[in-house]
């Protein structure tokens, strides 16, 4: 199915993971996609190179600085000539538990944590925004986390990130549907990715895989099917859905 024909499609932190998933996926159907990185340029370029079609690129920028954000949407429109599709998926997790953290480390985890998660998803959704209304089409698709509803003890910063996360998207969802956006979320639990790994292959991954009753954790490609899912033209009168990817390991 090639329903993304003649799509441009920007992912954030695309270079794997998640991120790399949802790349993928919009390739299959026919998209061409921007895969957003901050470091590392060869496994950028590696994903690009495995993309199904031609005509994708890797672009480097820390979508943590508003000035990078706006730089990066500047240049798909500049190189591509539009953008159709945003998916903030760049994000950071750090553990600051509360009774165990400096007061210093405190400040710097919500800091960091908030700009990258948060505050760098607003920027590019303003910034793509500004070039989608004229045409009266677009959408964005912002990840989120089930540590959204749920919380997460070791790491507040993270849990209240998504949360706003999932304001800003319901936010934009009404602001931006008279122009003819949507903007929706996925919020995911644990997911196999690199990122997971060291918590589900330790001592603590059989108690993971036991919070779904399926027993196990999400798959990049399940996500990103999502994802692709509320960026069709099929899925816009769901703007302002999060949809919650988790295996019922957490209902609200």
């Amino acid at each position: 199915m090639k329903d993304f024909n003649g799509t441009i499609v920007c992912v954030t932190g695309g270079s794997r993971g998640i991120g790399r998933a949802v790349a993928e996926r919009f390739a299959e159907r026919g998209a061409t996609v921007v895969v957003n990185f901050r470091q590392d340029e060869a496994a950028a370029r590696e994903t690009v190179r495995a993309l199904a079609g031609t005509g994708h690129l890797a672009i480097r920028a820390d979508v943590s600085d508003p000035d990078a954000a706006q730089g990066l949407i500047e240049t798909v429109v500049r190189e591509l000539g539009r953008l159709d599709v945003l998916v903030n998926n760049a994000g950071t997790y750090a553990l600051h538990p509360p009774g165990d953290t400096g007061y210093a480390d405190w400040q710097h985890a919500w800091q960091t944590t908030l700009q990258t998660n948060l505050l760098a998803a607003a920027n590019l959704s303003y910034h793509a925004a500004r070039h989608m209304r004229p045409r009266g089409s677009g959408r964005i698709i912002n990840v989120s986390s089930r540590g959204a509803y749920r919380g997460e003890p070791s790491a507040p910063a993270y849990a209240a990130s998504k949360a706003g996360l999932n304001a800003l998207t319901q936010s934009l969802a009404r602001a931006l549907a008279p122009h003819g956006i949507g903007v929706a979320a996925v919020a995911p639990g644990f997911v196999a990715t690199d990122m997971a790994r060291p918590h589900l292959e330790g001592e603590a991954g059989e108690s993971i895989r036991a919070q779904s009753p399926f027993n196990r954790v999400a798959q990049p490609a399940e996500v990103a099917e999502a994802v692709c899912f509320l960026a069709s033209e099929r899925a816009l009168f769901s703007s302002g859905t999060i949809v919650d990817v988790n295996g019922a390991s957490y209902l609200r």
